[in-house]
């Protein structure tokens, strides 16, 4: 009973933090919530006029919804780039900050879910899907195992991020017996949700450009390119706003596991182009109108074509910069090669995929798909959701994780609200 009611004090008092502040916070979250709104509104013209109003037709299905969904699952992913060398090489530097990267998957994974919603046309028959009301189909459908794995993810990371902070306030040590094998579990669990995802697309024999058996190891490779440079730049404003130990030293051991993840997703990537563009069959025209474009009918199409080779350049440019120590452990250039490794694995895993793999549809035919106002604005408002979550979750996590706030001393700011946005 004592815990119960601890318990529900830690939920109500978790409460009160979020939604306590300074003027600061106050716009933020204002901000976030008008995006929301925003994004909402275009989303009831979506289920009032249906996905008409968007630029997805029969020719091409998927669009940026879907990339989106797709680059998020890998962003998710990537937490455990944390969870490795905290748990698996007992390294105390990034151990204290694994938590951070947990969060980060289940503000992810909340937007992935939005995405999946938006991009269904009758999502009043969403709960056909879901597991233990719909029928799932399982294990036959590959759907049933994104929609379980994601969801599995999901609440193993929840219940870790949540036990460690109640565990925070309550000021007593997490039992490791209970947390170390859920944290470990959560590594296959990671690769599962990206590589199922990729076998959603290689499982696809009609579609030839994803149509790959190293499709998978690809998305692997890429996400753990992405998710980290998130963090990193996350870690580095949480250093200057807040009071938590980040150490240099985990920020570049980060960087580094980076470098290495980089190499390996250009290497795959330069093996699936050398096997389309040497062998030239039929099944090349996809690479050819994402990399160079093509001509049909006098006309030649080549809207991916900037976006693709922007993809291979700042990649590629990012991994340099990341390999080298001198460039790796310099503030500017590592946040530039975060802007930038961000932005190819984005485009990459967004448009560069969705597109190409629906292009020439199966009966050649060449649509030349392009986000709508209506994408764009629903996108920006899932987006905006994922950092209120992420921003709500911080606002509760740090004063706990720094001993600031607890059952027994509720209130014990070690700096004045004004003086950090993020704890005010």
């Amino acid at each position: 009973m004592v815990n119960i009611r601890n318990f529900k004090t830690f939920i109500t008092d978790t409460l009160g933090l979020m939604t306590t502040g300074s003027r600061l916070y106050y716009a933020w979250i204002g901000f976030l919530l008008l995006l929301i709104a925003l994004g909402a509104f275009a989303y009831t013209g979506q289920m009032n006029h249906g996905l008409i109003i968007t630029n997805m037709r029969d020719q091409v299905s998927w669009g940026f919804y879907i990339g989106n969904f797709t680059f998020l699952v890998g962003v998710a992913a990537a937490s455990i780039m944390l969870v490795i060398p905290a748990y698996i090489y007992d390294w105390a530097p990034i151990k204290e900050i694994t938590i951070l990267g947990e969060m980060l998957a289940i503000t992810a994974l909340v937007m992935c879910l939005g995405f999946v919603m938006v991009d269904i046309g009758r999502p009043d028959r969403f709960w056909h899907i879901m597991p233990l009301v719909g029928r799932l189909n399982w294990p036959s459908s590959l759907l049933a195992w994104d929609v379980i794995v994601l969801n599995l993810y999901l609440l193993l990371n929840w219940f870790v991020v949540t036990y460690l902070l109640f565990s925070a306030y309550v000021e007593k040590h997490y039992k490791k017996a209970l947390v170390l094998p859920l944290v470990l579990l959560s590594i296959p669990m990671a690769v599962s949700i990206h590589t199922v995802t990729a076998y959603l697309y290689n499982g696809l024999a009609a579609r030839p450009f994803w149509n790959s058996a190293i499709l998978a190891p690809r998305f692997l490779a890429s996400a753990f390119c992405s998710g980290p440079a998130v963090l990193l730049i996350l870690l580095q404003v949480l250093r200057k706003t807040t009071r938590l130990k980040i150490t240099d030293e985990a920020i570049f051991k980060i960087a580094e596991l980076m470098a290495y993840t980089m190499g390996f997703n250009l290497f795959l990537t330069a093996a699936e182009s050398f096997k389309e563009l040497y062998s030239g069959t039929e099944h090349m025209i996809y690479f050819q109108y994402l990399l160079f474009g093509i001509e049909k009918n006098g006309v030649h199409y080549h809207t991916l074509v900037p976006f693709a080779w922007a993809s291979i350049i700042t990649g590629f440019v990012a991994f340099l910069l990341f390999l080298i120590p001198k460039t790796r452990t310099n503030w500017i250039t590592l946040n530039i090669g975060c802007v930038l490794i961000y932005s190819s694995v984005y485009i990459e895993k967004g448009m560069g995929l969705i597109i190409p793999g629906l292009t020439p549809d199966t009966l050649g035919e060449i649509y030349v798909y392009r986000p709508s106002l209506t994408e764009i604005t629903v996108a920006a408002g899932i987006f905006s959701l994922g950092a209120l979550v992420f921003t709500c979750m911080l606002k509760a996590a740090v004063p706990m994780m720094l001993g600031e706030f607890t059952i027994s001393g509720r209130h014990k700011p070690a700096t004045p609200p004004e003086a950090d946005p993020i704890q005010a």
